[in-house]
């Protein structure tokens, strides 16, 4: 078509006569201009329908892995959208602002998402928004992250999230197991409400009392894994020192009494419990929190539950101790009362 038209327009004054030159030109180039915006029209619509398949295939891709269907089918999907090799995922799961359109949304949520990490799924389920963050850091035994940690690379995209409860699931190796995370993020999510003042964005553990008492199957077995069981496996009596600070009124001093011990030899087995479980009882900003986990924990021993249609019993695994169950609704009582 330029062709033509450079043609036109060099023989153009030879043919004609003087005065029918300057309308000839004029014509020519209205025919330019038409043609010129008629195809970019056509490369708008095509790149609009090419974003729009993206779109479906990116929420197909993270409604697989919200499922747990991410297969190699699925993995392939995601690297037909730039997702990298990078280890380290999350899912990041909260409320979608309704002043906001869906593909202004995801398009935020991916810019500010790509400034921290490497990859960046991003989907709206109806109330839900689910992001899938690669590339993201796991902390290491010593402290040290390589990257981002899960909260740090969830509070990138804080931002485009509504009010309300912002959940972070736990780090996973690659996308082929991220629908462990979204799992936890998902079920965490749904009980936030129970704590009205949890930080934003907060890790889906620090949910597991909310989720055993709305009877979440393995909950209790997980609350357990996290708590219990490092505080009875490890060398020290931490299990009574913090039973006993407990009963105390957190108190160092009238549980050193107690336990007829120096006063820091509470404050170091307080430390080890913080170390081991993530718990910090002496913690004022996060002592209720601690005293909730650690609270039920602790009185797991002793008698063990028997079967029963209570939806907090179905949620501890089989065999759970009873004393675990009566710890959580306990709390849960005072909670309410409040």
């Amino acid at each position: 078509m330029r062709l033509a038209i450079d043609v036109v327009e060099a023989n153009v004054e030879p043919l004609l006569e003087p005065v029918d030159r300057a309308a000839v030109h004029a014509g020519v180039l209205h025919y330019g201009r038409e043609l010129a915006f008629a195809t970019a029209r056509v490369y708008a619509r095509a790149a609009e329908l090419r974003g729009a398949w993206d779109a479906r295939l990116e929420a197909l891709v993270v409604d697989s892995v919200v499922r747990g269907d991410a297969d190699a089918e699925v993995l392939s999907r995601a690297s037909a959208l730039g997702w990298g090799q990078g280890r380290g995922v999350c899912v990041v799961v909260g409320d979608v602002p309704t002043s906001r359109s869906a593909p202004d949304l995801v398009g935020e949520v991916r810019r500010r998402a790509l400034t921290s990490v490497s990859d960046v799924l991003c989907a709206i389920q109806g109330h839900r928004l689910v992001v899938v963050l690669g590339g993201v850091g796991r902390e290491a035994p010593e402290g040290d992250v390589e990257g981002p940690g899960v909260l740090a690379a969830a509070a990138t995209v804080l931002a485009q999230f509504d009010e309300g409860a912002v959940v972070v699931g736990p780090w996973v190796e690659d996308l082929a197991a991220a629908h462990v995370s979204a799992r936890e993020a998902v079920a965490a999510h749904e009980v936030a409400a129970a704590w009205p003042d949890a930080p934003r964005p907060v890790h889906a553990l620090d949910l597991l009392p909310e989720r055993l008492l709305a009877g979440e199957r393995g909950a209790g077995a997980q609350l357990l894994d996290h708590v219990h069981r490092p505080l009875a496996e490890h060398r020290s009596a931490l299990v009574q020192t913090l039973t006993t600070f407990f009963a105390q009124r957190s108190s160092i001093e009238a549980t050193a009494r107690a336990l007829f011990v120096h006063p820091n030899t509470v404050r170091y087995r307080l430390a080890q419990v913080a170390e081991v479980t993530g718990c910090t009882p002496t913690d004022p900003g996060t002592a209720s929190r601690s005293r909730s986990r650690s609270r039920w924990a602790v009185r797991a021993r002793g008698s063990r539950c028997r079967p029963s249609s209570s939806p907090v019993l179905e949620g501890l695994h089989k065999g759970a101790p009873l004393n675990f169950v009566r710890g959580a609704r306990e709390w849960w009582e005072h909670h309410k009362a409040q």
